[in-house]
Parts: structure tokens; C-alpha cells; sequence
């Protein structure tokens, strides 16, 4: 197994956002190229990395399996930057990383048995609302929902898309006409603001945003770009009475 990314950038910030969920994964390499998919140990939300095959500058390998310590992962490609070549090569029981530039850099991982069974992406799941937004207008609603609150709600009424969190203080944002995408229909449902704002983290490397979602239905986040997308899914927050 041999690959070869010119530009190691934007691997290496969705790396350090999966850190934020979770701590191990299986890195999947096929011929269509590389993929993780992974679950938080709170079952609330799920992550999913796509490299294509045609992102490398170098791709040469069989179906691979690779388990990985996310965080030791990361303070590896911590050390690559963007005039970096980055090449990941399994060598027995270890991921070796060469970080070639002015002068060559081998690191070697070991690998390990990641005990959680990863299930597939649900790409199956059907939404009434679809909404397509500026990753930075997202990113700004989501900072004034924490402000008040530890949940925000998502609500579609009419052709308007409205970002809200309500306790004692309020905040709320509105989104119509040309400043979004939408096709929906009026819906209501509640996020725990904790996991959007880790989310949120991916809003700065990408210029646009799709969210899909319904009322008391998980919220599918996708963040896409030429070479790369990463995709978010989260359980609804459900209010309990006492």
C-alpha cells in the first residue's frame, strides 16, 4: 500500500476534527480511495471522511483496514504543511509517514485493533429539508446560539430557515431569499449546540454548508470540497419532563 497526497492540508484538518469526536477509527482504503467512518462513544452523533482515488497523486493499493490512534495520528500530520508531499505506506504491523519537502521525515504508527464496530453512513435516510448556506453565516449563528443556551433549535416556516435558542435569553437568526438554498418544508426540531460547534470547526475550511433535516429527525451536515468531503450526522435533542 502505497499513497501520495500533494496537498496534505485538508486531510489533516479533517483528521483533527474527528479528534474532537472520536479517539480511534479504522481507516478504510479501497479502489475508489480512502474513508473513515466512526461513531462518538455517546452514541450521538457520526462522522464520515471521502478522499477519492483521484485526490493522490499516488494511489496503489489493495483493500486495506487500518487501525489508528486518532490523536497520535494527528500530532504526525501536525507536522506536514501545505508545500508538504505527504505518503502513507502500511509496512508489516505499522502506518509509516513520509513528510517530504526541504528535507524527508519518516514517522511509523502503530496499528491497533479498534474494538467498536463502525457501521456504514446512512446515506439512505429522507428529509423534508434541505438548506444550503454560507459556512460562515452558520458558523456566526451557531456562536450566538451558545451565548444564551446549550441547545438551538433548526425550523423552517414558510421560504424563511430560522436558527434559534431559547431559555431564559434568547437568540435568533433568519435566513431567506438569496442568502440560502431551500427546498423544505416547515418543520421544528432541537441540536445540542456542544456537538454543532465541533462541527461548526470544518465551516472554516469549506465556503458552503448542506444541512438536511425534519422534524424530530437526526440533522445530516455535509461539507464538501473537490478532493475531500466530510459529513456529519446527529440525533435529535429530546426534552424530557420531569
Amino acid at each position: 500500500m502505497k499513497l501520495k497526497l500533494a496537498d496534505p492540508t485538508l486531510f489533516t484538518k479533517s483528521i483533527e476534527l474527528l479528534c474532537e469526536l472520536v479517539l480511534e477509527v479504522r481507516i478504510k482504503i479501497t479502489e475508489f480511495g480512502l474513508s473513515i467512518v466512526a461513531i462518538d462513544p455517546g452514541n450521538i452523533s457520526m462522522v464520515s471522511l471521502k478522499i477519492p482515488k483521484s485526490a493522490f497523486k499516488e494511489f496503489n493499493s489493495d483493500e486495506e483496514v487500518l487501525g489508528v490512534n486518532l490523536e497520535n495520528l494527528k500530532k504526525v500530520l501536525r507536522r506536514a504543511s501545505k508545500t508538504s508531499e505527504l505518503i502513507l505506506e502500511k509496512k508489516e504491523n505499522a502506518l509509516e509517514i513520509k513528510i517530504e519537502d526541504k528535507i524527508k521525515r519518516v514517522f511509523s504508527l502503530n496499528l491497533i485493533e479498534v474494538e467498536r464496530e463502525d457501521k456504514d453512513f446512512p446515506d439512505h435516510l429522507e428529509f423534508s429539508s434541505i438548506v444550503t448556506m454560507d459556512s460562515a453565516d452558520l458558523i456566526d449563528s451557531i456562536d450566538d446560539c451558545l451565548v444564551v443556551s446549550d441547545a438551538c433549535s433548526f425550523i423552517i416556516d414558510g421560504k424563511k430557515f430560522i436558527i434559534e435558542a431559547k431559555e431564559i435569553n434568547s437568540a435568533r437568526a433568519e435566513f431567506s431569499g438569496d442568502k440560502i438554498e431551500l427546498k423544505a418544508e416547515n418543520c421544528f426540531v432541537r441540536y445540542s449546540l456542544e456537538y454543532l460547534q465541533k462541527f461548526m470547526k470544518a465551516g472554516k475550511y469549506f465556503p458552503k454548508a448542506t444541512l438536511k433535516f425534519a422534524t424530530d429527525h437526526p440533522l445530516r451536515m455535509d461539507f464538501t470540497s473537490e478532493h475531500l468531503g466530510l459529513s456529519f450526522l446527529l440525533a435529535p435533542r429530546v426534552e424530557t419532563e420531569d
